[in-house]
């Protein structure tokens, strides 16, 4: 077979993320070609991702490179990744899950300040509502950009500290001091490595589905089958996160209103079977009490 053309935004974080999985790939016994591909997302630094207006922004470049057959397979991180997808194509595999959390970086000028006192930059509504949730008085800025750019963001301008993925800086090896963030819950599907292919593209498909990590995909779908059903795209305050312990498994989420004061929330143990959509149970349970008008009031103020 001809090498696998793996197409990833280029950022630094994205080319680690496809040298990951060209890694998997190579580790079985095939050939790999790593194909930049420079994102919408990425081109528009200024804006907020809520004010364009779209989901997908990250992926719609990778999404038309595949069917336009400029590449085999795309590699995302899952939480950029809509929960419908483009007609054709479809994701095949997840990489095993790490470090799912958000933290807090803080610049040095902020290292003693109590948290209800920072001046936080992110442009995350999700990050937002639940700092907001505890911290109510709390001023934001928007930032954007990789997380290099975040970071000299944070040195050069008027605000103390940011939120940003752990994964992020771990895959990175950065070498920065963080503080975990009990009070968030994380963004559905966050710390993890997706793989999508074309539909028509049988053998590849095959090939690439023997590096899926089972558990991870079965956490993953709940959370996004939940964000699903809530009909919250990738803008709204939405955390949901799964993990498997044993026989069991453990999911908790919230919704929030955007100001942070009305927040939904769920935490289920209960025993994985392949019959049932969980994600979407637990998010009509959401919906019924009062998550249906909560989404009705965010989507009229965004």
């Amino acid at each position: 077979m001809k090498s696998i053309r793996i197409g990833t935004r280029n950022s630094a974080l994205a080319l680690w993320q496809a040298r990951e999985v060209a890694r998997y790939l190579q580790n079985n016994n095939y050939t790999t070609e790593i194909v930049p591909i420079l994102s919408s997302g990425d081109k528009n630094l200024t804006e907020p991702l809520y004010a364009l207006g779209i989901t997908g922004v990250f992926t719609r470049d990778l999404d038309t490179a595949l069917l336009n057959d400029e590449i085999d397979i795309a590699v995302h991180s899952l939480k950029d990744v809509p929960t419908k997808l483009p007609q054709n194509i479809e994701l095949i595999a997840y990489l095993e899950r790490d470090y799912p959390q958000d933290v807090l970086i803080r610049k040095e000028s902020a290292k003693d300040k109590e948290f209800h006192e920072l001046k936080l930059a992110t442009s995350s509504l999700r990050r937002r509502a639940f700092w907001l949730k505890y911290y109510p008085d709390a001023t934001f800025s928007d930032i954007r950009g990789n997380i290099q750019t975040r970071l000299q963001k944070l040195e050069e301008q008027d605000f103390d500290a940011t939120i940003l993925s752990l994964a992020g800086i771990k895959r990175m090896k950065m070498d920065i001091d963080y503080e975990m963030l009990p009070l968030m819950i994380s963004a559905p599907s966050q710390g993890v490595i997706a793989i999508a292919g074309h539909s028509d593209k049988k053998e590849i498909n095959e090939i690439v589905s023997k590096i899926n990590h089972k558990q991870t995909q079965i956490c993953v779908e709940i959370e996004r089958n939940f964000l699903s059903t809530l009909e919250g795209g990738c803008t709204a305050p939405i955390g949901a996160f799964a993990e498997i312990f044993d026989d069991q498994i453990r999911f908790k989420a919230a919704l929030c209103s955007l100001d942070g004061k009305n927040c939904i929330a769920t935490d289920e143990n209960f025993v994985y079977n392949d019959t049932e959509n969980f994600g979407e149970k637990f998010a009509k349970i959401v919906l019924e009490n009062g998550g249906k008008e909560l989404m009705a009031e965010i989507k009229s103020q965004i």
